[in-house]
């Protein structure tokens, strides 16, 4: 999809369709509208008069021009109150225009920019939120597919945007920015979408190799025998049951102009390609969905992709782990105790809970490469799920600061995340009476366990947790996210590199 910046007056301009933002003001509002008014006679009034055209926020409404106009249509956008107006509303808002756009076939859009200005949001924010809305709310999975519905084959080809002289720069540094982090949203989405058949560990790690080496970042892939020389006991208890080995992928970003006397972010995120549970076996029923238990890795890839474009001035590790959780005469099983790289032991009561085993040593290794700062993804429990349903993200800290900077990062980027409890009274559930611990500590608080789980290996470094079993996949789409993979959680870690970045700045 093409995204320009118009050169030329907008209402003289051939295209398939105009977008313009109206608020709840209507004719009354100084603009284009009462113009659009005048040259299509008197039409919009006539729709403001049938109540079919109110200006609330998130209604949509098309009117055909009929040869009034160089556009076929002028798809008319409901924004509310400008007032209350902000980014995220906007991102949604455009999202809706733009899907309502392509339904009706309508393949070259403009764009009138000022009618959709908000208090608040600099001419840098509005530019990298129309192309996050852009690219995300068009993005589909279709790499397998070898008929399509004619729906699917309608796409947006070109976005002209009208933009005052003055707004120019700001407005395109804004368009590039959040096309790139929009690129690595859409990265993490074809890694969760893609299926295990075609995602093992070993292609896996050599997707994110590509991404490295196409942004000159420093990598390095760990091979079964290297975890074996490291002492990664409960990583590689996870993957003995799985014809394919497993990987670990660690890539340095280096930002600042020395490493090792400065903060180093590390984002570790789980990367099981597939977890039929293991011998711990799960029920058939949707158990294909279970190619998303990646989408924590996917996730770090994705941050990774568009971090490597913005270039923020922060040293940050990207750790992905890969592992395939399989059942098999070689595999783990309940009741074995597993050493980790940290020397704990852990009691196996469930190789289904087996996200928190290869996190558990990859916080070690991450922790031992000098990170000090970390935050883990991780598709982690289905308690999440009935915590929180699939529209906010679970979250859990050993540091309030820490946590105050990754959930100001979140606010900023749109994305829902809850903190959790750490009370001491939870470690009791996962005691072992044979083990320093075990893998779970049951069904009740089920996520908090599991995240309290990995504290024991964060030990004093500064870290959050985000749960994203609910919130990596949607199972019925939005407007700015299509049926499936959804990319949780790249928007955030993208923010915080910037924040993290703005800080060290400032210092």
């Amino acid at each position: 999809m093409q995204i320009e910046v118009l050169q030329t007056k907008i209402l003289e301009t051939p295209a398939d369709g105009l977008i313009v933002g109206v608020s709840t003001a209507l004719l009354d509002e100084q603009g284009l509208l009462p113009r659009l008014n005048d040259a299509l006679r008197g039409v919009i009034g006539e729709e403001i008069k049938g109540r079919r055209l109110t200006g609330k926020l998130g209604d949509v409404r098309i009117v055909h021009t009929l040869g009034l106009l160089p556009v076929r249509a002028v798809i008319l956008v409901g924004i509310g109150e400008r007032g209350e107006l902000n980014a995220h509303k906007l991102k949604e808002t455009w999202a809706k225009a733009l899907n309502k756009a392509r339904h009706e076939g309508l393949a070259e859009l403009l764009v009138c920019f000022g009618s959709f200005r908000a208090d608040g949001v600099d001419a840098r924010k509005l530019g990298e939120t129309f192309a996050l809305s852009a690219h995300l709310s068009q993005y589909r999975f279709q790499d397998y597919k070898t008929k399509r519905e004619e729906a699917d084959e309608r796409t947006i080809t070109r976005l002209a945007l009208g933009i005052p002289p003055e707004l120019k720069e700001d407005v395109l540094y804004g368009l590039e920015t959040g096309t790139h982090i929009a690129d690595g949203v859409n990265l993490a989405r074809t890694l969760v979408s893609t299926p295990a058949n075609k995602l093992t560990p070993e292609v896996f790690s050599a997707r994110v190799v590509e991404v490295a080496k196409r942004y000159d970042l420093s990598y390095e892939v760990l091979e079964k025998r290297d975890m074996e020389e490291l002492g990664m006991g409960a990583l590689l208890a996870v993957a003995q049951g799985s014809a394919n080995p497993p990987k670990l992928v660690t890539v340095r970003y280096k930002g600042r102009p020395t490493w090792e006397s400065e903060p180093v972010v590390a984002f570790v995120g789980k990367g099981i390609t597939f977890d039929t549970g293991g011998i711990s076996l799960k029920p058939s029923l949707n158990m294909e969905e279970m190619i998303m238990d990646m989408g924590g890795a996917a996730a770090v890839a994705g941050a990774m992709e568009a971090i490597a474009r913005i270039r923020p001035e922060i040293n940050i590790l990207f750790v992905m782990p890969m592992v395939e959780n399989m059942p098999d005469g070689a595999a783990y099983r309940p009741g074995d105790v597993l050493t980790s790289m940290s020397g704990k032991t852990i009691e196996v009561i469930s190789t289904d809970a087996e996200g928190r085993l290869i996190l558990a040593d990859a916080i070690t290794y991450v922790r031992r490469l000098g990170a000090t700062h970390l935050v883990d993804l991780a598709t982690l429990t289905g308690a999440v799920l009935i915590a929180l349903g699939t529209q906010t993200t679970g979250a859990m800290t050993n540091n309030d600061d820490w946590w105050q900077a990754v959930r100001k990062a979140a606010e900023e980027a749109g994305e829902r995340i809850w903190l959790l409890p750490t009370f001491d009274v939870y470690r009791e559930q996962y005691k072992s009476a044979v083990a320093d611990m075990k893998n779970t500590g049951g069904r009740n608080a089920g996520t908090i366990t599991a995240g309290m789980f990995l504290s024991e290996f964060a030990e004093q470094t500064p870290w959050v947790h985000l749960d994203i079993a609910g919130t990596a996949w949607d199972s019925k789409g939005s407007d700015l996210t299509p049926k499936g993979a959804t990319g949780v959680m790249v928007q955030t870690l993208v923010e915080l590199a910037r924040q993290e970045a703005k800080k060290k700045s400032t210092v």
